[in-house]
């Protein structure tokens, strides 16, 4: 790997080159698209990754108190507990081995015995609403931290604002693009990690941002680059 802007290095450190600002909570997009702008091949967004995806994938979750994904990525992607890996030990000193994973959902209709929501090392978190089904609430916060921001659907104003009151102040979205988009219009979003994949996708894959229109821009501080893949970092301007 190595980084062709803003300047020439090979081998740069992935952690370092992504590292969180000091002092303020901050929230980034981390997606994979490719070319033409597709956020998945097949429904799924891993036909378009890479191995330096991948790798740099794990350093951002290391990196992170939280990792957030919406119910559909959840279910999609086959979400798990997070498993810890050695390669965090210094990026993770100080904080529990993984980062909690937040699923966000209005109906909780996924299998309240996955492994994600019984057995997670971090505990889970599920962000819902007032509206969610009570008993499916109620079984869900036997084992997890259960968040409940909004009446209708979930204010993610809210949920963020609550993540932040339990320390979880470095938060990872990983999608998706519903919820990106989302994240965009309450003006939420820091940073964009977007890995361009060099394939065109066509057909009806959905972008790495779908639904509420939201107009964020971002500055372009870091590209790095493997195998033809481009890893671009984008940091919204703060007064």
């Amino acid at each position: 790997m190595r980084r062709i802007y803003p300047d020439i290095q090979d081998n740069p450190d992935i952690a370092q080159a992504y590292a969180y600002p000091e002092g303020r909570p901050w929230l980034r997009l981390n997606m994979v698209a490719s070319a033409d702008g597709a956020a998945w091949l097949k429904g799924r967004s891993g036909g378009l990754s890479s191995s330096g995806d991948k790798r740099i994938f794990q350093v951002l979750r290391g990196l992170a108190d939280v990792v957030v994904a919406g119910a559909s990525t959840v279910r999609k992607e086959g979400y798990g507990p997070v498993k810890p890996r050695d390669s965090w030990a210094e990026i993770r000193a100080g904080r529990p081995d993984v980062p909690h994973i937040a699923v966000i959902s209005r109906s909780l209709g996924f299998d309240l015995d996955d492994e994600l929501f019984t057995a997670a090392t971090t505990q889970t978190i599920v962000i819902t609403c007032e509206s969610a089904p009570h008993d499916r609430r109620k079984e869900l916060a036997r084992h997890n931290d259960v968040i409940v921001a909004g009446g209708d659907s979930v204010d993610l104003r809210l949920a963020v604002a609550q993540l932040h009151e339990r320390g979880l102040t470095r938060i990872l979205c990983e999608g998706g693009p519903r919820v990106n988009a989302q994240l965009s219009a309450c003006d939420l979003v820091d940073e964009l990690c977007l890995s361009i994949s060099p394939m065109l996708v066509g057909g009806g894959a959905a972008r790495i941002q779908n639904g509420e229109p939201a107009q964020v821009t971002l500055d372009l501080k870091q590209v790095l680059e493997e195998e033809g893949v481009l890893f671009c970092r984008y940091v919204r301007e703060h007064s």
